[in-house]
């Protein structure tokens, strides 16, 4: 070959070096950015080419978290009120029940519309709760006097209707049959042995029936009432009842009852009735809430505010409730 043509081959292999790298060069540009890749590339869309563009995208994907983290916030804060009304309407629902007696001779029955501490030694509750308003009042649901034994109650200690035959004293609601008027089963509940107690017969057709008819024009004035009544034990052991030698029930010496309103103007009052007939005015047996606490050990309403609670139950105020 000559040097001539040796010469030209040498600058057209350098020629094609110099293009193979600049093609290279291009190549890595569009594989390192991706402004530039086709659609197909590019998940079906081209990237924005300018960084006017690509700010714009950011700004946009910013908002968008920003919607999305305050959306759910939101939602939380809308769940947490949620959870906090059902709280305060758990607590409203429940504010008759006293706090825990405990007292291993307590066994709690829940019945439709009221709760029964209920003394498996003396056979009769400790305490009966509910609370009352017009409708349970002012219902259809005709009395039926079907007294009977509680269900949910083992047989040897079930108290029949029969047991009192004979004692000299009453079948004696502490739930009346005249606040469960709006069901048939709250109806028939109520006149469940477990909801009743020896009471003598001039006190429970007079004075005491006189507070429960007083209960219900409450309840139809003031709006829900919640009540707790029951029996007191002044004398150990107490007076017996009953045919069966395994069925001794105890005979109460007063019986007790609380109230409380929250309507315009809240306000709270007890009652300590003797178990015997009990003559004069509603008055004379009206007692500030914590008298009753006292004589009883038991804590009312504790699930009210503690200051409102401290200020309700001190006084006893007959004129506020009208009478």
């Amino acid at each position: 070959m000559g040097k001539k043509s040796k010469s030209w081959s040498i600058l057209a292999t350098c020629i094609m070096l110099i293009l193979a790298v600049v093609g290279l060069n291009n190549l890595w540009a569009c594989v390192g950015c991706g402004d530039s890749l086709p659609a197909d590339v590019n998940g079906g869309a081209f990237a924005p080419s300018t960084s006017e563009e690509r700010n714009a995208q950011y700004e946009a994907q910013e908002q968008e978290e920003a919607s999305f983290v305050e959306a759910r916030a939101h939602a939380n804060e809308e769940t947490a009120e949620i959870s906090e009304s059902e709280f305060q309407q758990e607590l409203q629902d429940n504010l008759e029940q006293p706090a825990s007696l405990g007292n291993a001779k307590e066994m709690l029955i829940y019945k439709t519309q009221f709760l029964i501490s209920y003394n498996t030694t003396r056979l009769c509750p400790n305490y009966v709760c509910w609370n009352l308003d017009a409708n349970r009042a002012y219902g259809k649901v005709q009395r039926t006097n079907n007294f009977h034994g509680d269900p949910s109650m083992k047989e040897e200690i079930c108290v029949e209707h029969f047991d009192y035959n004979g004692s000299g004293y009453d079948r004696g609601h502490m739930c009346p049959a005249g606040d469960n008027k709006n069901t048939e089963k709250a109806m028939d509940e109520s006149f469940c042995m477990t909801n009743i107690c020896p009471q003598n017969h001039d006190l429970n057709m007079g004075a005491w029936n006189d507070l429960e008819m007083q209960c219900r024009s409450w309840a139809k004035n003031y709006g829900t009432i919640y009540i707790c009544c029951g029996p007191i034990f002044d004398n150990e052991p107490p007076k017996t009842i009953g045919q069966r030698h395994n069925m001794r029930i105890a005979v109460p010496d007063r019986f007790f009852k609380v109230l409380l309103t929250l309507g315009r103007v809240p306000k709270a009052i007890g009652f300590i009735y003797p178990n015997k007939p009990c003559s004069g005015d509603m008055r004379d047996y009206a007692v500030s809430v914590d008298k009753v606490e006292k004589v009883t050990g038991m804590d009312f309403f504790y699930r009210l505010d503690d200051k409102q609670e401290k200020e309700l139950e001190r006084e006893c105020n007959p004129a506020a409730w009208g009478i």
